[in-house]
């Protein structure tokens, strides 16, 4: 009996929609690619997801897109957050606008947090941008750790599956070829990277 498709929602910012590279070069296209040459048969059906946005703005769209309302996926991914850093948003406004999102995420998977996922925020303090525009890598790295603690900490109060991919992100600093021509935002090599590591664990979700 053929198995039915998996249909793939893609939740984020412009970690997701991938920024500096061509759409079939993101983390969320080569992980479906990846998990199809496995025999799972998925389509990645949408992606919510816009160069800048926030978890405020992420929340908004997720909120307004009617698409979205009688919709329901078999997997659905969230990445959010850098935006918030970036922008010296606060620590507790994060956390209560990432739960609303993880909440939405689970809403529209059906209900079935085993369908849900969440990856970690990339530190973009090693890039060229940060290291030609002055930013303090020390900062951005303790603040970003105190991002993804809270984004891991409710994922697992959830029971949502959680994959750290900020150590593969840090490997920039001695490869430029992880970093994009906009020397900010991740290349397909990077991509290749992240789907690589979440490839396995998403594929035992869906088993």
């Amino acid at each position: 009996m053929a198995q039915d498709k998996i249909s793939y929602l893609a939740l984020g910012d412009s970690y997701t929609i991938g920024e500096a590279v061509d759409i079939d070069q993101t983390w969320p296209n080569v992980l479906t690619s990846t998990l199809k040459k496995e025999g799972i048969n998925i389509e990645l059906e949408k992606i919510v997801a816009k160069t800048g946005w926030t978890t405020d703005e992420l929340l908004i769209a997720v909120n307004e897109d009617e698409g979205l309302d009688t919709a329901k996926y078999d997997l659905v991914s969230l990445l959010i957050g850098v935006n918030n850093q970036y922008r010296g948003y606060g620590i507790e406004q994060y956390k209560e606008e990432f739960e609303l999102l993880l909440q939405r995420a689970i809403s529209l998977a059906g209900k079935k947090v085993s369908r849900v996922f969440v990856v970690s925020i990339p530190d973009y303090g090693v890039t060229t941008f940060a290291k030609e525009n002055n930013k303090n890598e020390a900062l951005i790295a303790k603040e970003l750790y105190e991002y993804n603690s809270i984004a891991r900490n409710i994922s697992d109060r959830y029971g949502v599956k959680f994959f750290d991919i900020t150590p593969i992100s840090l490997s920039a600093i001695w490869d430029e070829d992880l970093i994009a021509k906009d020397k900010l935002h991740p290349s397909e090599k990077m991509y290749v990277g992240w789907s690589e590591y979440i490839a396995p664990g998403v594929y035992q979700l869906l088993k």
